[in-house]
């Protein structure tokens, strides 16, 4: 194999990587439940509805007041803060990873969540 067939190997598997990373950072994270019997469950669930459908607005009202109801649901904080994302608040996103990553220390979804380990610049 030559130097150049070398190089353009290594830059597609870069180019698949960030692929990879890309899709995990937005596309690829979905909304979380809430314990059963939360005072979040419902909002939460409301939210998701909406959420799956891309009603960002819609979806974020609910998960506004899920985390307003049960302001330790590390879930409610974490669906807030993908869908603040989605609508480009990236420093109210950051705001909420980071409640849902202390909130969520036994929450492997939440620990290594892509989107919000970029949000918190975290390895």
């Amino acid at each position: 194999m030559n130097r150049q067939s070398s190089v353009a190997i290594l830059a597609i598997g870069l180019v698949l990587l960030a692929g990879t990373v890309w899709a995990d950072m937005g596309k690829g994270a979905s909304p979380l439940k809430t314990v059963t019997g939360s005072k979040a469950e419902s909002h939460n669930g409301e939210g998701i509805e909406h959420y799956g459908q891309g009603h960002w607005d819609v979806a974020m009202k609910h998960f506004m007041e899920a985390a307003k109801a049960d302001p330790k649901s590390a879930e409610a904080h974490y669906n807030l803060a993908l869908t603040l994302d989605k609508t480009g608040d990236h420093k109210g996103a950051t705001e909420h990873f980071k409640t849902a990553y202390d909130l969520g220390k036994n929450n492997p979804e939440i620990q290594n969540s892509g989107i919000l380990r970029a949000h918190l610049k975290m390895q």
